[in-house]
């Protein structure tokens, strides 16, 4: 289920939009220059289809995307429980971590979800959009966007993420963050 729900920066407890309704998520976004798609397969994935087989299904969505983004660097991020466990990949944990505090980068952050879910949160205009994506759920934020990342106590996604070839990504974190103030993902989760 992907959900938008809209709070005040000041106020997190006051849900001024909630809802599961994509035409509304949709235009809600566009307000602030976020672009938000559902796109399906062109054919059925298994639950363990490899990452050829994840890009084949949605090659020519990925094609689009990168033609006119023009980002040619594309590939797969998987998370799942075991890889934020205790002892997961030393590079898994404190990247998952690092994320989930209010941040930028330079480029645009162009993320497509395969399967599972997460929450991305848009610090932007005086409020805080938290956009729980599910499966099926294209979500392109511009340069510059204040935003955070929470995929829950147990994570377990796979994304397309879309780069700019040969770009390290500067992320830009500022003095004081909001994140910690605004309802987690499995507290929305929990809520639906």
């Amino acid at each position: 289920m992907t959900l938008l729900q809209i709070m005040p920066e000041t106020a997190p407890e006051t849900v001024r939009v909630r809802t599961e309704d994509l035409e509304i998520i949709r235009k809600e976004l566009l307000r602030i220059g976020v672009r938000f798609e559902r796109w399906h397969a062109a054919r059925r994935l298994p639950a363990n289809a490899d990452d050829t087989a994840v890009m084949n299904a949605y090659r020519s969505h990925i094609d689009h995307v990168s033609a006119e983004s023009g980002y040619p660097v594309v590939d797969i991020v998987r998370i799942t429980p075991a890889s934020t466990a205790e002892n997961p990949p030393q590079h898994i944990r404190p990247a998952y971590e690092k994320y989930a505090e209010e941040h930028q980068h330079d480029e645009d952050v162009v993320r497509f979800l395969v399967s599972g879910a997460a929450c991305f949160y848009l610090h932007v205009a005086g409020q805080v959009l938290a956009v729980l994506c599910t499966a099926g759920d294209l979500l392109s934020l511009p340069g510059r966007t204040t935003h955070w990342f929470d995929a829950g106590a147990h994570p377990s996604y796979t994304a397309i993420r879309f780069s700019p070839e040969g770009a390290a990504r500067a992320v830009l974190f500022p003095p004081t963050s909001i994140a910690a103030r605004f309802p987690t993902f499995d507290e929305i989760v929990a809520k639906a």
